[in-house]
């Protein structure tokens, strides 16, 4: 039994939810049958150097999906071999953020109980991209991956190719060159911020000046740029791009865009250091939905594609075995920042 439970000190997938994934893949492979007693705690703390809660919470998960029964005095015992539906899903993000959280959390709850799921984090670095998928990216069913770069993406798309298309599905972004019968769900980011902008006309109208603030080195695409661009000239709107809002004089009549979250922090408080009121002299459009930006200066307005929704989306187009690419919902919440 221990032969097939397998902990990867370099996932990001937590070390209970490995030592779960490893017992349903031994039971869907047939490795593992009704009846085989698994290790006790204590061996696999001391076979696997981790700690004793680590082993009890993988354990009671599998015992949650009543996949093992425990027998007073005996043990863990594996009850069937039916865990659901086989899959194993390789998971790759670019970083770790709470838009993220929103998309793994709504993506897992869709899949429902008894997927195994790898869960590995590159952090925008093309490098560590190609690594985990020329390292890790075996004996999956599915491939699921958000491809965001610094810098070397241009290659991301030779090692996408690689992979079985049918298993495939990516996230938040299509990939030039990327090829084939896959599945998407994604952002139009030039679309979306140009309509956002649009319907949010009425209120930017007091403006003279839209800003906006988009680091020189940065993953977010420049096709966000291009409906930005847009939008200033059929409207008459002057348009400057801000690279560094540290060095940046806040002026009336101006409206600033935010991509990142420490430039909105930055932004805030060098507005706090000017008399112009926000939303009457100075405004503020957000990028990304989060829980805190309904409060930040009674309320900062915002346009966010919908993380919950890409989530779910993606596990049916993997549970329905799709190749659809699904343009994912984006929309306009309007607050008194603007």
């Amino acid at each position: 039994m221990l032969y097939h439970i397998k902990i990867n000190d370099y996932s990001n997938t937590p070390k209970y939810q490995q030592i779960y994934n490893s017992i349903v893949e031994g039971i869907e492979n047939r490795d593992i049958l009704p009846g085989d007693k698994l290790p006790s705690i204590h061996e696999l703390c001391a076979e696997f150097d981790v700690s004793k809660g680590t082993i009890e919470r993988a354990y009671e998960l599998l015992k949650e999906k009543e996949i093992i029964g425990a027998v007073k005095g005996k043990g863990f015992y594996i009850n069937y071999t039916q865990t659901g539906n086989n899959l194993k899903i390789f998971l790759l993000f670019n970083k770790l953020s709470a838009h993220k959280k929103i998309i793994y959390d709504s993506f897992v709850e869709g899949l429902g109980p008894g997927v195994a799921i790898d869960f590995f984090i590159y952090n925008n670095d093309f490098r560590l991209f190609r690594d985990l998928i020329q390292r890790q990216a075996r004996n999956h069913t599915h491939y699921v991956i958000i491809g965001h770069f610094y810098e070397g993406g241009e290659k991301a798309d030779e090692l996408i190719n690689s992979l079985p298309k049918h298993k495939l599905v990516m996230l938040d972004k299509l990939l030039e060159g990327v090829t084939g019968n896959y599945a998407a769900v994604f952002q139009n980011f030039e679309k979306d911020l140009y309509q956002a902008l649009t319907e949010a006309l009425p209120l930017l109208q007091k403006y003279t000046t839209l800003n906006m603030l988009f680091p020189s080195y940065t993953y977010h695409p420049k096709a966000i740029l291009n409906g930005f661009y847009k939008f200033c000239y059929e409207h008459n709107f002057i348009a400057r791009v801000i690279h560094n809002i540290q060095q940046e004089v806040i002026q009336a009549q101006h409206a600033y865009i935010n991509l990142m979250e420490e430039d909105l922090v930055e932004l805030i408080k060098r507005i706090k250091t000017t008399p112009y009121v926000v939303g009457q002299e100075v405004g503020i459009l957000s990028y990304n939905e989060t829980p805190l930006k309904e409060f930040l200066l009674e309320g900062i307005t915002v346009m966010s594609t919908d993380f919950a929704q890409m989530g779910r989306t993606a596990a049916q187009l993997v549970l329905n075995a799709s190749a659809e690419h699904i343009e994912n919902p984006f929309q306009l919440i309007v607050r008194k920042s603007l």
